[in-house]
């Protein structure tokens, strides 16, 4: 059987390039290492995750948060164990969900490992080990990542976990050392803070939340601390070592320096990610990578090797599902005959923390260091009547324009809802809006999007309600 194109990697960058693909008329199939779809976003990463961030931010509110309103409901208990289902029923709804799509569209799936035998050909391993040859016109990979891991430092996923084993604790940790202040360790973090656990994040830098805007960041850590968070940054740890359940860590200042160790019923690696291309059998077709391991591309997601694409988190960009979506579709419709194109300038990033932190655009230190004048703009969810009412006044709304044109260049926000909030400067920064374009805009009252427009009022200095 041969086909216009076959997708490695049903994740959310490769099952939506195949949807759009067959949408377009392309005869297609995927092939998949697991048993279900949606890789680690679905699987084990960002479903799963946002799952226990929901139900762990309940447990806090009922515990902390209710009295406050008025509302006694006693001491409330964790079961672990119906949390863990609650969050498993998540994943399935949506790995279930994308099978119904594939199937839909009439994409044809194909379970077992994938290989690039040559151009135009993909071998499937099953688990049996049978195998099958599949022709095709084009191949996208969309095999995304996999745990970066410390050197010398073994994870068993028991003591040692990564996000994986994070989100399958079997109870909850007394002392959890989260080794990474991105965004995976602080969001895993806060999960296990909230339902009990005594929380320390050691960062290589001296800051966390390496890349965001370094005023939310600093803000942010703040905010954090206050809810019981133990930093140890521009640290490094040389040495994790089990001892009895948990492990002792062996920490060092990242400039040389004094060694401590701190016990931990479970320490946490979450230094970020590498791309997956193990088994693929790039480097005997000639496929190239940079020094990051990434598989190098051009502006169309064309490898060097003829029919070969690739998109996600085995290319060059952040490692985001919906930034592999939008590649996804792209490559489709670049295969169809059309224009598909990603802006990069526009991708949002967020944490799903509570607050939340949410980022689009240019960050304060990336236009100082380009030379580019701009002006600022900030409002407080103290100052917004939505945010008083409901007891979320910490954090605020930050908005960079250009100094010459008003272009909105870049939009940070650090409080509750940031992540939904951040789309309507995404919005507006796709179709090359200004400060004055979001300020002039009716926002409903009251609401936590007031904040957004206030911050747009304030690069001008015409704030109303600060």
């Amino acid at each position: 059987m041969s086909y216009d194109l076959i997708v490695i990697g049903t994740g959310p960058g490769g099952y939506v390039c195949a949807i759009r693909a067959a949408q377009l008329g392309l005869k297609t199939a995927v092939v998949e290492k697991r048993k279900t779809h949606g890789g680690t976003c679905l699987n084990v990463g960002c479903i799963p995750s946002k799952a226990l961030l929901h139900a762990s931010h309940a447990f806090e509110d009922a515990s902390t948060h209710f009295d406050k309103l008025g509302i006694s409901v006693g001491t409330p208990k964790i079961d672990l164990k119906k949390m863990m289902a609650f969050k498993q029923e998540g994943v399935d709804g949506n790995t279930k969900g994308v099978e119904f799509l594939l199937k839909k569209n009439k994409v044809d799936v194909f379970f077992g490992a994938g290989r690039i035998a040559a151009a135009g050909q993909v071998e499937v391993t099953a688990d049996d080990g049978s195998n099958q040859i599949l022709q095709t016109k084009n191949i996208v990979i969309a095999t995304g990542s996999d745990v970066t891991r410390l050197p010398g430092i073994e994870i068993d996923e028991k003591v040692v976990v990564s996000s994986t084993g994070a989100l399958e604790l079997e109870s909850v940790p007394k002392r959890l050392v989260v080794i990474g202040a991105g965004v995976i360790g602080l969001e895993l973090g806060s999960v296990w803070r909230r339902l009990g656990s005594d929380v320390t994040v050691v960062e290589y830098l001296d800051r966390i939340l390496p890349g965001m805007d370094g005023e939310v960041a600093k803000n942010f850590q703040r905010m954090l601390s206050k809810q019981g968070f133990a930093f140890k940054l521009g640290s490094k740890v040389t040495k994790v070592e089990k001892k009895g359940k948990g492990a002792l860590v062996t920490i060092e200042p990242a400039a040389g320096g004094a060694a401590e160790t701190i016990e931990a019923d479970v320490v946490l690696v979450a230094i970020g990610r590498v791309p997956y291309t193990q088994g693929l059998g790039l480097d005997e077709i000639g496929v190239q990578k940079d020094a990051k391991g990434r598989i190098l591309t051009d502006a169309h997601f064309s490898t060097n090797v003829t029919g070969i694409y690739a998109i996600g988190d085995v290319i060059a960009g952040p490692m985001l599902a919906h930034k592999a979506e939008d590649e996804g579709v792209a490559v489709a419709e670049i295969l169809a005959g059309k224009a598909g194109h990603v802006n990069y300038d526009v991708i949002p990033g967020v944490v799903y923390t509570a607050p939340e932190v949410a980022s689009v655009g240019k960050t304060e230190e990336e236009l100082k260091a380009a030379g580019i004048a701009y002006n600022v703009g900030k409002f407080p969810f103290m100052a917004n009547g939505r945010a008083k009412s409901i007891g979320l006044t910490e954090g605020f709304v930050k908005i960079l324009a250009d100094a010459a044109t008003d272009k909105v260049l870049g939009v940070h926000i650090v409080g509750a809802n940031a992540g939904e909030l951040i789309h309507e400067a995404v919005i507006a920064m796709e179709f090359g809006g200004s400060s004055e374009d979001i300020a002039r805009s009716c926002h409903a009252h009251p609401t936590l999007a007031e904040a957004v427009k206030e911050a747009a009022m304030a690069v001008e200095k015409r704030s109303i309600h600060m």
